[in-house]
C-alpha cells in the first residue's frame, strides 16, 4: 500500500481525481486509534464557477479558508450542525477544488468506528453517507487544515482492481439549490457496493 503523494492532488482536473480516489484507501490514526476504509463514493466541486461549492464566486471566508490551501489538504466542514463532512483538496494553493468523500468501506478499526457511532453491529449504515463516513473514522472539523501525507489522516494506493465497467456516474446529492450546476455529473461511485449512500448505485 502506496500513500498517495502530492503530485496525486496537484492537479487541475477535480472531477478526474474524484473518480480516481475510488477504491484508495483512507485511514485515521488519533489518538493511537486506527480507523481504514475503502473509498467507494465520491463528488467533486469545482473552485469558483460550480455554484454547489464552497468557493463559489470567490467566496472566501473563515469557515470554507481550508479550500484554499495547498493540494492534499483536508477541509472539513459542519453540515447541519451535526455532521462533519470531509473532503480532499486539489488542484494549486488558492485554487479551491475539492472532493467530497460521501462513502467508504470499513477495513480497520470497525470496533472503534462502531463506538463513535454508537451503533451495536457493523452494517452497511455504518459509514454509508459522509455523515456517517467522518463520524466512523474519527474525523471533525478540528482536523481540517491537516495534510493528507502526513500520519493522522491519509489516503494511499493498495492497486485495488476496478474497470471503467465498475464505476457509476451521477449528479450529486443534495445540492438542489446549485440551479443547472445541481445536475452536473460529478458524482462517482462503485456500483453494486452497498455502502454506497445514494440512488442509483448498482
Amino acid at each position: 500500500m502506496k500513500k498517495l503523494t502530492v503530485d496525486f492532488y496537484n492537479r487541475p482536473n477535480v472531477v478526474q481525481i474524484a473518480k480516481e480516489l475510488l477504491g484508495k484507501i483512507i485511514t485515521t490514526t488519533f489518538d493511537g486509534l486506527l480507523t481504514s476504509g475503502r473509498i467507494v463514493e465520491t463528488e467533486a466541486y469545482v473552485a469558483v464557477t460550480d455554484k454547489a461549492s464552497h468557493s463559489f464566486g470567490g467566496r472566501r471566508t473563515p469557515k470554507n479558508e481550508h479550500m484554499y490551501s495547498g493540494p492534499g489538504t483536508s477541509y472539513v466542514y459542519i453540515c447541519y450542525g451535526m455532521h462533519h463532512l470531509f473532503n480532499v483538496v486539489t488542484n494549486k494553493k488558492d485554487v479551491p477544488d475539492a472532493v467530497l468523500v460521501r462513502a467508504v468501506e470499513p477495513i480497520d478499526g470497525i470496533g472503534i468506528m462502531l463506538q463513535r457511532s454508537g451503533k451495536a453491529k457493523a452494517d452497511y449504515t455504518l459509514t454509508k453517507g459522509p455523515g456517517n463516513t467522518g463520524r466512523a473514522l474519527g474525523i471533525t472539523k478540528q482536523h481540517s487544515g491537516i495534510a493528507l501525507t502526513g500520519k493522522n489522516i491519509f489516503i494511499a494506493d493498495d492497486h485495488y482492481a476496478m474497470a471503467d465497467s465498475d464505476i457509476g456516474t451521477s449528479k450529486r446529492i443534495g445540492v438542489e439549490s446549485a440551479g443547472k450546476d445541481a445536475s452536473l455529473p460529478y458524482r462517482f461511485y462503485i456500483k453494486g457496493n452497498r455502502f454506497v449512500s445514494g440512488q442509483p448505485w448498482r
